[in-house]
């Protein structure tokens, strides 16, 4: 241990100044997000009391969910509908990577041929990425009627503005040294798109689209409530049949189904990386 020489004394630090104007800005927003949190609540009747009081109903909806029937009749439909919603969710999200590559090209500052284009492409992207895909599962299932194929087209038009405008930000990100090179040799803006922006960005692209299947997996299951098919489908048949023990197997094969996506996308995010 090191110690002052002699004839030194060691001299106090002096205190860290205060900030008054910093101190005043974080109890305003304290004070702000706690008034937004208390009308948030009061608006959307949040009671404790009422889900304490209500443990009776869940107890009894638990008793007849449990134990969950897994009799080869109930099983086999459940892992076939299973299987439906597996392919819903990989066909929503693997239909829709050429407009979304494309929205997303036209929606990236740097490669947009001009303002209007780069405009409109950030504009249907945002229409396609705020209407929820269970709005756009409603409207297709009135437009070519009930089972999965409504459900595919509404994961592929909610999955192109939302995989559109991730892939359009990682296309803004990417290192602009190789892109200018290019242009400064003549490239046109599709050589410079192809030959050096989308090499840059692929191994992220690629990542940003298996998040993008394990999320339309998960959103198929929800297309199923509606009418788009899927074990959905069963779980919502189960619920008005009051079948608690079929539709607590059919969680059962979503939650392993769920799991084997989930170790899929991350083993290939692993040899990406």
């Amino acid at each position: 241990m090191t110690t002052a020489p002699r004839g030194l004394r060691r001299l106090p630090v002096p205190a860290r100044p205060r900030r008054p104007r910093a101190v005043a800005t974080a109890v305003a927003v304290t004070g702000a997000l706690a008034a937004v949190h208390v009308i948030a609540w009061n608006t959307t009747e949040m009671s404790l009391g009422a889900l304490a009081d209500g443990w009776h109903g869940m107890a009894s909806f638990l008793a007849e969910a449990f134990p969950p029937r897994l009799e080869w009749s109930v099983l086999k439909p459940s892992l076939d509908a299973a299987l439906v919603t597996l392919w819903i969710g990989l066909l929503g999200t693997t239909l829709s990577i050429p407009p979304s590559l494309l929205l997303a090209l036209l929606a990236a500052r740097d490669v947009a041929p001009s303002g209007l284009v780069y405009q409109t492409a950030r504009s249907v992207l945002s229409f396609l990425r705020s209407v929820p895909d269970v709005v756009f599962a409603l409207v297709f299932v009135t437009a070519v009627g009930l089972g999965p194929f409504p459900g595919v087209l509404a994961l592929v038009a909610h999955n192109v503005g939302v995989m559109g405008k991730l892939w359009a930000e990682a296309i803004e990100d990417a290192d602009p040294g190789p892109s200018r090179a290019l242009r400064s040799a003549g490239a046109s803006r599709v050589q410079v798109a192809l030959h050096a922006l989308l090499p840059t960005v692929t191994p992220r692209l690629a990542g940003l689209l298996l998040y993008r299947l394990d999320v339309n997996v998960r959103a198929s299951l929800i297309l199923g409530l509606v009418g788009a098919g899927g074990i959905g489908f069963l779980i919502n048949q189960s619920i008005k049949l009051f079948r608690f023990d079929e539709m607590l197997t059919h969680i059962l094969v979503v939650l392993v189904l769920i799991v084997a996506v989930d170790l899929l996308s991350a083993a290939v995010r692993r040899r990406l990386a």
